[in-house]
């Protein structure tokens, strides 16, 4: 007999249409209020009733700030991985208990291959010092994986090892193979300020985040230094973060698009219950990820950003108050 669980995430890979979301949100959030308790305990503190709860823009979203203090499941599946997001000395640090790591595999596997193509087609490097220095990193989970897809032995961490990393990209460049550079943003802006390489033709991916080891540059400013540095006419931009299972892709000036089995939404900064429906208007970034069915799918960041007409949306900041985080965290 196939388990409610396995019917949702055979459905949410399958949404075709906006109605096919809708009625998948539904249905998670429901199955996520009868077993996940601090999510059920969140809903009945807030006075809602679920049975009164009859579009996506009724349910109430989870604040991020919840990952640090309590065990987001859904369900009672043993924890495969707890993946942990970096943040700053001294700030607790937000866990993500993962149950299937399939689930997490799925997603940003599909969500690649809808954005860019089969990772076996690249020639897939990474510098992502730090992360890879500490254990139960989403991102280089994710990197890691892909890595391992591309048909190119080149394919790897590369750490602060420029000199080998430039030497490996001047190679693929003259036999003309598709390269895909991804970095947390400090490292890259070494690389642009040290080495200066041409990278035209590469596709450079930043994911965010100085980490306290340079000035905040505000997204603008980064993909500045990186296109005139590096000879490449647009810098890529991935969202994710430790608290979720599926990333959004921008591919120039920072509009990040969503795979189909996840949304933005824009909560009033003044209101945190009430959503914007206007498009343009700028609040907090509240997500929906309906590959977070093991945990919580509505979750309301500490990200401020707005929404595009087309369904795109920038990330514009963050609170005032909210910790660093490692990844995503770019200021306009």
């Amino acid at each position: 007999m196939i388990t409610e669980f396995e019917n949702l995430h055979k459905r949410i890979f399958n949404i075709k249409s906006t109605h096919d979301f809708r009625e998948t949100a539904l249905q998670i959030f429901n199955y996520q209020f009868n077993h996940n308790t601090v999510y059920h305990d969140f809903i009945i503190s807030l006075g809602k009733n679920p049975a009164e709860i009859r579009t996506p823009e009724d349910i109430p979203f989870l604040p991020v700030e919840f990952f640090r203090n309590h065990k987001i499941v859904t369900g009672n599946l043993p924890v495969e991985m707890i993946f942990e997001s970096s943040g700053t000395t001294g700030f607790t640090p937000g866990k993500h208990f993962i149950n299937d790591l399939s689930l997490y595999e799925d997603s940003f596997l599909k969500s690649f291959r809808l954005f860019y193509g089969e990772p076996e087609k690249f020639l897939i490097v990474a510098l992502l010092p730090s992360y890879t220095e500490r254990k139960g990193s989403s991102l280089v989970y994710m990197a890691d994986y892909l890595i391992r897809r591309s048909q190119y032995p080149e394919s790897g961490f590369y750490k602060d090892n420029f000199e080998e990393l430039i030497t490996v990209l001047k190679r693929a460049r003259e036999r003309k193979e598709k390269i895909l550079l991804l970095g947390v943003s400090f490292a890259l802006t070494d690389l642009a300020e040290n080495r200066s390489p041409d990278l035209s033709g590469v596709i450079v991916m930043e994911t965010g985040g100085m980490k306290g080891r340079r000035k905040e540059l505000t997204r603008y400013e980064l993909h500045a230094i990186l296109k005139e540095r590096l000879n490449v006419s647009s810098v890529h931009s991935e969202y994710g973060m430790t608290e979720l299972l599926s990333q959004a892709y921008s591919k120039d000036e920072g509009i990040f698009y969503c795979p189909p089995w996840m949304k933005i939404v824009i909560r009033d900064p003044m209101d945190p219950l009430t959503i914007i429906n206007e498009t343009g208007q700028t609040g907090g970034i509240n997500i929906i990820d309906l590959a977070n069915i093991n945990s919580c799918s509505f979750i309301a960041t500490s990200d401020l950003g707005k929404v595009h007409n087309d369904g795109g949306f920038e990330v514009l900041g963050r609170f005032d108050n909210s910790d660093i985080r490692g990844c995503n965290l770019l200021v306009d």
